[in-house]
C-alpha cells in the first residue's frame, strides 16, 4: 500500500469511528441517566482524565475544545445531574474546582466497562501481541495528532 493510500485508509477509518462513536452510543452505558444531555458525559470524562490535577471550567473547555460559556453550561448540567460537585479552591477563593461525585465515579466505571467490552468484541480474533501493537500505535497516533494541534496554536 502506497503512503497516500495508507493515509486515505486512515482517514476513512477515523471518519467511520467518529460516526459510530457518538456520544449517545457511549452514553448507553449510563443506564437510567438518559435524561442528561449526552455531552455531560464528555465533561465527566474530561474531569476524570485530568485527575488528580485540579479541574475547572476552563480546563474542561480546553479538553473538550469548546468555548468557556458552553463548558460552563455543560458543567452546570453535570453538577445538577449529581455527577460533579464544585469545591472552593483553597489557594484561590475565586476559583471552583470540579470533582466527580460517587455517582460520577460510578458512571465513569460503567462507561469504561461498556467501552472496553465493545473494544474486546472488536478485537476478539486478535492475539494479545496484536492488541498490544495496536494500542501502542494508536496511542502514538493520538499523541501525534495532539502535537500537531498544539503546534497550530
Amino acid at each position: 500500500m502506497q503512503s497516500s493510500d495508507s493515509l486515505a485508509a486512515i482517514e476513512a477509518a477515523m471518519v467511520t469511528i467518529r460516526r459510530r462513536q457518538t456520544r449517545r452510543a457511549l452514553a448507553r452505558a449510563s443506564e437510567g441517566r438518559h435524561d442528561v444531555d449526552p455531552a455531560v458525559f464528555d465533561v465527566v470524562d474530561a474531569v476524570e482524565a485530568g485527575e488528580p490535577a485540579e479541574a475547572t471550567v476552563m480546563t474542561v473547555a480546553a479538553a473538550l475544545g469548546v468555548a468557556q460559556p458552553r463548558a460552563s453550561k455543560l458543567v452546570a448540567a453535570a453538577v445538577e445531574a449529581g455527577l460533579l460537585r464544585r469545591e472552593a479552591d483553597q489557594a484561590d477563593g475565586r476559583r471552583s474546582l470540579l470533582v466527580r461525585t460517587a455517582a460520577g465515579r460510578e458512571l465513569s466505571d460503567r462507561v469504561h466497562e461498556s467501552r472496553r467490552a465493545r473494544f474486546a468484541a472488536a478485537t476478539a480474533g486478535w492475539t494479545p501481541a496484536e492488541r498490544a501493537t495496536f494500542a501502542q500505535l494508536l496511542t502514538r497516533f493520538v499523541d501525534g495528532l495532539t502535537e500537531t494541534a498544539a503546534e497550530r496554536h
